[in-house]
């Protein structure tokens, strides 16, 4: 029997984009993996027709929060509901192509890593960090979010001695019994960055591969700003030791 690759999708006010990824994740076939889907949106109580588009949409399992909560609290209500044996985390929005799941889930598949990050800035793997650093940005991302992100990257090597490409990357691929069963106690955007400490604190294999990116900004719906930039800090520095 194929095992299951279980998709959390936090959703908050996406009626713009969410029916269009629900539909580009539909596309993509796992069929060569051995692996079929499960999709599960959490509503993270949106005041706009989020809901609604996802209920007409056949196999998604949808989630209502009846109050906002944040994107790491939808995020946990999803992983409450998995039922697979992978899981992975999809942004409601365009930014990530689901055809990228085809290059994450090989290494996790195979046994050559225990956790399995995208890199928006991994272009070429076989030069390292360093190297990558050179014209990793995209021209469509503004340097506000390019260098904020990287300078992220170079807190958490501080705090955790682990140095990550992209370590506030939408796309993270885990074993469904590692993060189902981690303790989590953050809400917001930095619950990834929680995540991020336990797993290395745990002594988990992480291994970054490419993957493609498509920038929005403020005025297309993205939510992430500089408070989050400073809560990011916060984080690696409270979760340090896991």
């Amino acid at each position: 029997m194929p095992k299951i690759l279980s998709i959390v999708i936090p959703a908050y006010n996406e009626e713009a984009y969410i029916g269009r990824l629900l539909k580009l994740i539909g596309e993509v076939s796992l069929s060569s993996l051995d692996l079929t889907m499960e999709l599960i949106v959490v509503n993270d109580c949106s005041s706009d027709r989020t809901a609604g588009i996802v209920s007409k949409i056949p196999d998604v399992r949808l989630v209502n929060h009846k109050t906002n909560s944040g994107k790491g609290r939808a995020v946990r209500t999803g992983l409450k509901a998995v039922t697979g044996d992978y899981v992975l985390i999809q942004d409601a929005d365009l930014e990530y192509d689901p055809q990228d799941y085809l290059a994450l889930l090989p290494p996790l598949l195979n046994g050559e890593a225990d956790v399995v990050y995208g890199s928006r800035y991994l272009k070429d793997v076989e030069k390292g960090v360093l190297t990558n650093l050179i014209n990793a940005k995209h021209v469509e991302q503004s340097w506000a979010a390019y260098l904020g992100g990287r300078s992220i990257s170079l807190f958490a090597w501080i705090f955790t001695g682990r140095l990550l490409n992209d370590t506030v990357t939408a796309y993270k691929l885990f074993p469904a019994p590692l993060l189902c069963n981690m303790e989590l106690v953050t809400t917001g955007f930095e619950l990834d960055h929680e995540i991020s400490c336990k797993v290395l604190a745990q002594g988990h294999r992480i291994q970054e591969v490419p993957i493609r990116y498509y920038p929005r900004t403020i005025a297309d719906g993205k939510k992430i700003g500089l408070t989050d930039w400073f809560k990011a800090i916060k984080t690696f520095y409270r979760f340090r030791n896991g």
